[in-house]
């Protein structure tokens, strides 16, 4: 059987699933749809918070951007676990008591303004819209390669699978498929990892294989992986070479905007009590550590494998020979690649080798130039592939490559599935029937809020088609647009008592505002041949780069709530009363609970 039809089997099959489990469990209902009916036991809901957590960024991009950045980019690992430790902690628990379905519905009441929920839902829906582009890219780069279609066509089915098991099951429907998922992606990501880590040193658990020996040199793995990328004139593997503010911004963004994002709070909303909250996070934290504490080891084994498989008798040998691209099995996988537009090389200077190095080191120029190369010849190589290809790189069984492309799937689209229920309830149940039309049935909501998801996955795959970076980066945007704008308000409406309407609204505000024209600023939007572009320009405020001004943004939410607070009349004695009551633990677990 062939790999093509492996891979179908596999990725049929886990559809299959999920749509049959979306039509078993259909809302029938507003609370199915965006609470499941607040009976999901808390084991079920850690396990779909960790696949709605575990996105196409951290299966498929997280690990890729470790790989070819090494110790820097280790802010997305520290970020995003820690923030889910606040979101734990500080947030899940009073935001189960307070017994709402949204975090917009959480704001409006708790800061006891109309406006506070709207500016709410602009702020829920701007960085859920980031958020979901980042998981269709991913959805894109897996399909166009198991599927052997273009990037956009692999996008296209996604979305109508998405569309096909979302829209109708809601919250209901979504949570049990998350389930089946997260089994999936697990073991998708997991066993590849204990084969390439049994090949590379030995050892059947990642996480100590990369402190291991590196069987055929039997140096330690990182310092061969050190001295590898080195002699290629790249920066060490293991080093610290970023600016540091800038990656202690960064990783602070990722943890604040981590404990903001809506589609993740909105999972605790679904468990009966509030001590259910607590256990939820609890097993979340250990399902999302079965990932998180193997992706490093991924990051580095899959840098060494593809740097060995270019330059298969070392730097100071011959680089990959064209022909071999062409002939030799092991490279199939280059080959594959090619066609979805994701991976290409070009033999610049006639020589029939393919050579891979780091042409804006001077010092490697200077060794090229002597050699007769013309610049690196691995001429585009999107990161987002690595955890993808790593399989077929390190020459694994068939089974397991169908397995990845099952799990790359089921990482995206649960998380895009959260995403899109958190905009279609910001938009049916804060918007339309908080504001625009209170006395709507529940039917008619019920609609709406489909009607609202459809809407959001096409703006989604349209915005998916042109994405900003890689998913994690793109995800990234997102989470600083949740740390500058969602993350301060609850806060400040969970443990202060002073934060009145007008003082959330106009934080929220400068929060978000601010940090969208840093974003557009830093970035430059504009565009190239009908086609939207991102490119960096020079940071505006020192080194803080775009992605990592969210922790600005959230300190500017933070200064301007207090001062105009401050400014304006107190919080009402009812809502310091309500303020109160969220947080006494008294009656938790019990029928005392919202």
């Amino acid at each position: 059987m062939d790999q093509f039809t492996i891979n179908l089997l596999f990725v049929g099959a886990s559809f299959a699933l999920y749509i049959g489990i979306a039509i078993w469990a259909r809302a029938g209902s507003t609370s199915e749809f965006y609470a499941a009916g607040r009976g999901v036991h808390p084991v079920t809901n850690g396990m779909a918070t960790a696949a709605d957590w575990m996105s196409a960024a951290s299966f498929i991009s997280m690990a890729g951007l470790i790989a070819f950045t090494g110790y820097d980019n280790s802010s997305f690992l520290m970020g995003w676990t820690g923030g889910y430790v606040l979101l734990a902690l500080l947030l899940a628990p009073y935001l189960r008591k307070f017994g709402k379905f949204t975090v917009s519905e959480f704001i409006g009441d708790r800061f006891y303004s109309q406006t506070a929920r709207l500016v709410a839902v602009v702020c829920l829906i701007v960085a859920s819209t980031t958020y979901v582009i980042g998981q269709m890219t991913g959805v894109g780069v897996a399909f166009g390669r198991f599927l052997e279609v273009s990037n956009t066509t692999g996008l296209l089915i996604g979305a109508c699978v998405v569309f096909a098991y979302a829209v109708f099951g809601g919250m209901k429907g979504v949570t049990y498929t998350q389930v089946a998922q997260y089994v999936v992606l697990i073991m998708a990501y997991t066993i590849p990892a204990i084969f390439i880590s049994l090949q590379l040193t030995g050892n059947p658990i990642p996480a100590l294989g990369l402190f291991g020996d590196h069987v055929a040199s039997g140096m330690p793995l990182l310092e061969k992986l050190d001295q590898i990328v080195a002699e290629l004139g790249f920066n060490e593997y293991t080093a610290h070479h970023a600016d540091t503010l800038n990656m202690v911004l960064f990783t602070l963004s990722l943890m604040i905007g981590t404990a903001g994002l809506p589609h993740v709070i909105m999972r605790f909303f679904t468990v009966p009590k509030v001590s259910d909250a607590r256990w939820s996070a609890g097993w979340a934290l250990v399902f999302i550590a079965l990932l998180y504490l193997t992706a490093p080891a991924v990051g580095a084994m899959a840098r060494l494998n593809i740097t060995e498989m270019m330059w298969p008798n070392g730097t100071q040998g011959e680089a990959v020979s064209v022909e071999a691209i062409d002939t030799e099995a092991r490279y199939d996988w280059m080959a594959t690649w090619q066609k979805t537009g994701l991976l290409d090389w070009e033999d610049k200077n006639g020589d029939g080798k393919i050579q891979y190095y780091n042409d804006k080191n001077a010092e490697m120029q200077a060794k090229a130039a002597e050699k007769g190369w013309t610049g690196n010849e691995l001429t585009k190589f999107n990161r987002d592939i690595l955890v993808l290809a790593n399989p077929e790189i390190a020459n694994l069984p068939s089974w397991v490559i169908g397995l990845v492309a099952a799990g790359g799937l089921a990482a995206a689209l649960s998380t895009a599935a959260g995403l899109l229920l958190a905009i279609s309830s910001a938009v049916s149940h804060d918007l339309i029937k908080g504001s625009l039309n209170p006395n709507i049935s529940e039917k008619k909501e019920l609609l709406s809020a489909r009607i609202a998801m459809g809407v959001a996955i096409a703006v989604a795959t349209y915005l998916g088609l042109n994405p900003p970076g890689f998913a994690a980066q793109t995800v990234a945007l997102a989470f600083g647009l949740a740390a500058a704008s969602i993350f301060p308000a609850l806060m400040m409406g969970i443990f202060s008592t002073r934060i009145n309407n007008h003082g959330a609204v106009a934080g929220m505000l400068a929060g978000l505002t601010i940090t969208l024209i840093y974003i557009f600023l830093h970035k430059g939007w504009f565009f190239v041949s009908g086609t939207n572009s991102f490119t960096d320009a020079d940071p505006l405020l020192g080194t803080i780069k775009s992605t990592s001004f969210g922790a600005i943004g959230a300190m500017i939410n933070f200064i301007v709530a207090y001062i105009v607070s401050g400014m304006t009349k107190a919080t009402p004695q009812e809502i310091v009363d309500l303020v109160h009551s969220v947080r006494v633990p008294r009656g938790a677990g019990s029928a005392q609970d919202h």
